[in-house]
């Protein structure tokens, strides 16, 4: 019979977080894509000033869906549903860019700010979405490291959970002494491999997916962050400990046969 652990629970949570960071991968593509091919606006004459995140500010009129506005709605419908859920649907659509770029790139892009569409505005997003994408492949591939140790932990689990069950189903009272001994042996096997389990957990919140040395995610912090709302922090320690613990109790019963036999 299979036990239902916190460790499948979070393969759960990680399947879907790992199909959420792919969608948000192919919309950053797909945003990225359609900017490159959108051509800047010629710098007007009457330019008042000019910055590589706010473009070229002017006074002169542009037609009726400028090129700002247009990479506004290709965000919009391309990165905002990936990063927006049903209680943030009210969040305006500038906050949005600001929380994803920067709060330069929002007021340049904004239908209130008179700036063209120049070369280095265009840089300055295609760039900022480079980031972004890089930012997302981190976590993609933190996730999928996760994904990896949370098989292997599972692994572990239900190779010991299936044979502690086996195992119950024969009172100690029908065991002789040698058949003790060897369970008693062998639940001190499975409680190394517990303790090795957990080492190895830690050993991994320790450590950092990382790009390039520059951009990186700490394992540490990113793993209570996607648990947030688990009724454990921690689900692999979490479920290893108590698996040691009811190996543990095993352990205490059939010593105190083996102390009757001898």
């Amino acid at each position: 019979m299979s036990v239902s652990t916190h460790i499948d629970d979070a393969k759960t949570r990680i399947r879907c977080e790992r199909d959420a960071t792919e969608a948000k991968l192919d919309a950053i593509k797909r945003f990225t894509d359609r900017v490159k091919e959108l051509p800047p606006e010629p710098t007007p004459r009457s330019v008042q000033g000019v910055t590589a995140a706010a473009g070229a500010l002017s006074h002169v009129s542009h037609s009726t869906e400028d090129r700002c506005q247009i990479v506004r709605r290709t965000f919009a419908e391309t990165i905002r549903p990936q990063i927006t859920d049903d209680a943030e649907k009210s969040e305006s659509l500038h906050a949005t860019i600001e929380a994803e770029f920067s709060e330069s790139l929002a007021v340049a892009l904004a239908p209130t700010t008179e700036t063209s569409f120049s070369p280095e505005l265009k840089e300055a997003v295609v760039s900022e979405a480079n980031i972004r994408r890089v930012e997302v492949d981190v976590l993609r591939r933190a996730l999928r490291r996760e994904a990896s140790r949370l098989d292997d932990a599972g692994a572990v689990v239900t190779d010991i959970t299936e044979w502690i069950t086996a195992k119950n189903e024969t009172p100690l009272t029908a065991l002789d002494f040698d058949e003790l001994h060897r369970r008693h042996e062998t639940l001190t096997d499975h409680r190394d491999r517990c303790e090795a389990l957990a080492r190895q957990r830690q050993e991994f919140l320790r450590s950092t997916t990382n790009h390039g040395g520059e951009i990186g995610i700490s394992h540490r912090n990113l793993i209570p962050y996607i648990y947030q709302d688990f009724p454990v922090d921690y689900p692999v320690l979490t479920t290893v400990a108590r698996l040691d613990s009811t190996c543990e109790e095993c352990q205490r019963a059939v010593r105190q046969h083996l102390v009757r036999r001898a």
